[in-house]
């Protein structure tokens, strides 16, 4: 097994590995799913995935597709006391597909995102967890954060 970059061609592969993860996080909480949103992510991916600020890591199953993905994202905000340059990462859509579970695909994901973080000069990351992926995330030293975690959505 080995982690590479996502190219275009793989595209198709992130959207479907994504739906697995919608329907894996419906099961956690009650996270809205918009319908038809699978040709903008598609076409998000398309712009992002040559960006500086972007890295998406992928696994190849043996055979055809992907096994696993995961994505690290670079934000600035204002620079502070915790962040003197501003910036910050977010992990996202951290998915195995079920048929290629427990075989650290998404364990050396993790460590390829947190060794670009590191090379990036990134000094805080963020994410939110599955029930089935918070053990992974501690065991790579993530923590409860000091301040609650509040979203508002527009539901109008």
């Amino acid at each position: 097994m080995s982690v590479r970059g996502a190219t275009l061609q793989d595209i198709p592969e992130l959207v479907r590995l994504r739906e697995i993860l919608a329907d894996r996080m419906a099961q956690d909480g009650s996270y809205p799913i918009e319908s038809q949103w699978q040709e903008a992510y598609a076409e998000s991916l398309k712009d992002r995935l040559d960006s500086l600020d972007t890295a998406v890591y992928v696994v190849d199953a043996s055979g055809d597709g992907l096994a696993a993905c995961g994505m690290g994202l670079i934000f600035e905000r204002f620079p502070g006391r915790d962040l003197p340059d501003g910036r910050y990462g977010y992990i996202q859509g951290m998915t195995t597909d079920p048929r290629h579970r427990r075989r650290g695909h998404s364990r050396s994901i993790m460590a390829s995102l947190l060794q670009w973080y590191r090379d990036s000069g990134i000094r805080k990351v963020d994410l939110h967890a599955t029930s089935d992926g918070e053990p992974l995330y501690r065991e790579f030293g993530f923590v409860d954060d000091d301040y609650p975690s509040l979203t508002w959505r527009d539901l109008s």
